[in-house]
C-alpha cells in the first residue's frame, strides 16, 4: 500500500480517538490497528516509523510503536 496512504489512515484513527485523552488514545489506536489491519500492512507502518514516522501525528506514532508484528 502506498506509504503515504497509510500514514492517512493510521492518524484519522488517532483522531477518532483523541477526545478520550493521549493515553487512551494511544492504546485504542494501537488495539484498533492490531485487530483490523493486515500483517503486511502493520509492517509497513512500523517500517514508517523507524524510518522516521514522517506525517504521523504524536498519538499515531506512539500507536505504531506499541504493535505487534510479525
Amino acid at each position: 500500500m502506498e506509504p503515504q496512504r497509510l500514514v492517512t489512515m493510521a492518524n484519522q484513527i488517532a483522531h477518532a480517538f483523541r477526545l478520550k485523552g493521549e493515553a487512551r488514545a494511544v492504546a485504542d489506536t494501537a488495539a484498533h490497528i492490531q485487530m483490523f489491519w493486515d500483517p503486511r500492512m502493520r509492517r509497513e507502518i512500523r517500517q514508517i516509523l523507524e524510518a522516521g514516522g514522517d506525517g504521523l501525528d504524536a498519538i499515531a506514532r506512539a500507536a505504531v510503536a506499541q504493535i505487534q508484528v510479525s
